[in-house]
């Protein structure tokens, strides 16, 4: 808490700084600008929000937009890297993994990443949906920038978009040769190597390609097996063809794989197992875990897009895309100790899923109307099985003790399957009623069709398990019968209309003002995990979500161009939330439920401000504050205890939603060496968090700040840039994630997940 108040302190008088700067009239601000600099402005920034390129300051929704040489600057390594200067965002890596994407926008979000579970907020590579978080934690090279949409999306985007979006938008290779070459040392022995190169074989045909290397050893060890945990190992690339035979049309063929070995992350036990004489590990990365750490992520996909200039009013455009990706290894360790008290234990692969996806746009634009139709398609399948090993045991030559009479050992399976088919078609326009006032309309009908397949049972040990049979032979009768919980197949569809309106008031040139309701919708589904007969009602699945939000904005440039300021303020209405809760059973066998609810309702508001000013050439500063009061108005749980529903909205939080965040970062410039060196020092903290509903001090996260510094230097043709990137300088200790299992059943399993310490990364990239 010493290094997150002194950061906290540093961030307020920073903050106070700049607003004392930023609101000095324009004769002070222009005084300290040297001669020769008054025209130095805050960047503009073009961004595709609504589907159609626009200037940031004019699209009447609030967008985060980074670009490549901003993140560059930055050194920051992955999108997480987001989170820290995107006010009301979380984006982390989820628990356990070390490439599924945990994201929340306002409040908003899914921390659950299992198949059949669909996320809050929606990700986007090139305007294609990444329908699944695995694989979804993306290394940052070859972009051209970055956007985060905050509020639902439901019109433009749609399904799953009910937080928000974040786009994900890659560098097109245009007519002239160029590339770029990356090398980064750092800290545990990490080496990362990037690049990307762009080739015109034709006037009308370029070819290009970008590969990523990246390799650390952990931050911690397991002391059982003595492998590394939370290193990292990961290989990318992409390829792409574009053709652009005139001015009008423009088709472009992308392929793109990502492969992830880095050791499983079974995170680090917090309470002392209590029939043993083993003491929590010092080290926040250090673990026991007994379950192995062999681990492997792969994404890829394929894509096609193509855009055809009618007329000067209209553009045709389709997107064409299939993804597919699984993920495998030995598992997950929720107890952090050798011995099966809590295991997560697989032979193959755990998950698999895939997803072919179609859209067609006609982007239409005249002197006052702008918009985009469309139509859209979607089939994705997710799949996947994994033992769950409960209860104490011993594992005497790596097997455990096959005697169910002792209940040394139980095995619970979990395997099943969803499929989804999502149609739907879509419209926004946008209409100049004055000179200064414009309407925007804009609607979605979507229709979810789900098929689920689920099946759950209990063995005796782990010999009777089918995925653990590959190892060894089977229990003999009647041990090998299973005790079989779930075993359904079902069908739902969900349909849903999504209007967006906003009305927008330009007060000047530089400053407009909105206000904006949306709707969103997520869709609901089938419980992977759901036991029929501890709660029967699991075979009929879970209803959708829907989020209703109003906006207020405002949008300001002031002082010719030197302070930016953009501020929202928000209210959502956000009803059928659907909640995983698991529990230890309270009838034998032991073991845990696992059940989705449509727990209630709940509302949200709060209040965004993001602010830019440049000082003079060679300094500026920017500033984010973000403030959410989420509070849930109903929260209906089953108690399997007295198999009653039972209101408990007292006595639950948000997860993953501080109700304070914010940062400050600036950027001072020098000629140095006949070149431009820059020095980025930046500051972000986040209030006290909550990891699950329910509160639980010895995971909860209190507030904390991140302190981070860059330096870099730009030779004066701009062909080479070397770097010095710091992150997290004060080694602050943050939970992102944790598992809470506290019965004697479990050994008190209570096990956190912790964001990376400190680090220093040295960069050299050459461009041509």
């Amino acid at each position: 808490m010493t290094e997150y108040r002194r950061a906290l302190k540093c961030m307020l008088l920073a903050g106070s700084t700049l607003g004392a700067m930023a609101g000095a009239n324009s004769a002070a601000a222009q005084d300290v600008l040297p001669d020769g600099a008054s025209t130095a402005q805050v960047e503009e920034i073009v961004v595709t929000a609504r589907r159609r390129e626009e200037s940031l300051q004019d699209v009447p929704i609030s967008v985060t937009a980074f670009t490549a040489d901003a993140l560059d600057l930055k050194g920051a390594p992955d999108i997480t890297a987001l989170q820290r200067s995107t006010p009301n965002l979380t984006l982390q890596v989820s628990r356990g993994t070390n490439s599924t994407l945990t994201a929340f926008i306002r409040g908003i979000g899914q921390q659950d990443p299992l198949w059949g579970f669909e996320p809050g907020v929606g990700l986007y590579v090139d305007d294609i949906y990444i329908a699944r978080p695995q694989g979804a934690v993306l290394d940052i090279f070859d972009i051209e920038r970055i956007e985060v949409l905050r509020g639902p999306q439901g019109t433009l985007y749609g399904r799953n978009t009910i937080g928000g979006a974040v786009k994900y938008v890659t560098k097109r290779l245009g007519h002239d040769f160029s590339g770029k070459v990356r090398g980064e040392v750092g800290s545990y022995n990490e080496y990362n190597l990037t690049g990307s190169v762009a080739l015109p074989v034709s006037d009308a045909i370029s070819v290009g390609a970008a590969f990523a290397w990246y390799n650390r050893d952990g931050y911690g060890k397991n002391y059982f097996t003595g492998a590394d945990t939370n290193n990292k190992n990961v290989i990318a690339g992409r390829l792409s063809v574009e053709i652009a035979p005139s001015d009008d049309i423009f088709i472009r063929l992308a392929a793109d794989r990502t492969e992830d070995r880095s050791n499983g992350n079974h995170g680090h036990r917090e309470l002392r197992e209590p029939n043993s004489n083993t003491a929590v590990l010092p080290g926040r990365y250090d673990t026991l875990a007994g379950v192995g750490d062999q681990s492997k992520v792969v994404t890829q996909g394929l894509s096609l897009t193509g855009e055809w200039s009618v007329s000067d009013v209209i553009t045709l455009k389709s997107i064409t895309a299939y993804r597919d990706g699984y993920s495998s290894g030995d598992g997950i360790d929720f107890d952090g100790t050798p011995q099966p008290f809590l295991d997560i234990a697989s032979s193959g692969k755990v998950y698999q899923d895939r997803q072919f996806s179609q859209e067609f746009q006609a982007q239409i634009e005249t002197d006052r109307l702008q918009g985009v139709l469309g139509v859209y398609y979607l089939d994705a399948k997710a799949s996947g099985a994994f033992d769950t090993i409960l209860g104490r045991g011993l594992i005497p030559e790596g097997l455990l003790v096959p005697r169910p009479s002792a209940g040394t050992a139980l095995t619970q399976l979990t395997s099943g399957s969803v499929d989804t088919e999502s149609f739907a078609i879509f419209g926004d326009m946008n209409y100049d009623l004055t000179e200064r006032l414009k309407l925007s309309l804009g609607a979605r009908w979507t229709r979810d069709k789900k098929d689920g397949t689920v099946f759950k049972a209990n063995y005796f040990g782990t010999l009777g398990s089918p995925l653990l049979k590959p190892y060894v032979p089977a229990l003999p009768p009647p041990f090998n019968v299973p005790q079989i919980l779930t075993d359904y197949s079902n069908s739902r569809t969900f349909e849903e209309f999504t209007p967006r309106v906003s009305l927008t008031y330009a007060a000047s040139d530089d400053v407009n003002i909105y206000a904006a309701y949306g709707r969103g919708f997520k869709s609901g589904g089938f419980d992977m995990r759901g036991d029929a007969t501890a709660t029967p009602a699991t075979k009929d699945g879970y209803d959708a979500e829907i989020v209703d939000s109003y906006e207020l904005g405002f949008k300001g440039d002031f002082l010719d161009g030197q302070f930016r300021m953009n501020a929202a303020v928000f209210y959502t209405d956000y009803a059928g939330q659907q909640v995983t809760t698991q529990v230890p059973k309270v009838t034998p066998p032991p073991g845990v439920v696992s059940f989705v609810d449509n727990v209630g309702s709940s509302r949200i508001w709060g209040a965004e401000l993001e602010a830019q000013a440049v000082l003079s050439r060679d300094f500026s500063a920017n500033f984010s504050f973000g403030y959410i009061n989420a509070k849930f108005n109903e929260f209906i749980v089953f108690d399997l205890a007295t198999g009653q529903n039972v209101d408990v909205a007292n006595l639950r939080r948000f997860q993953n939603t501080p109700k304070f965040t914010g940062s400050v970062s600036l950027n001072w410039q020098a000629d140095f060496m006949g070149g431009r060196m820059a020095v980025l020092p930046s500051i972000s903290f986040r209030s006290d968090t909550h990891l699950f509903e329910i509160p639980i001090p010895s995971i909860d996260q209190d507030g904390y700040a991140l302190v981070d510094l860059s330096v870099t230097w730009t030779s004066p043709d701009e062909h080479w840039r070397l770097g010095v990137h710091g992150r997290n300088l004060f080694d602050v200790a943050y939970r992102t994630g944790g598992y809470n299992f506290p019965s004697n059943q479990f050994a008190q399993s209570v096990i956190g997940f912790y964001g990376p310490p400190r680090t220093a990364r040295i960069s050299a990239e050459y461009r041509f």
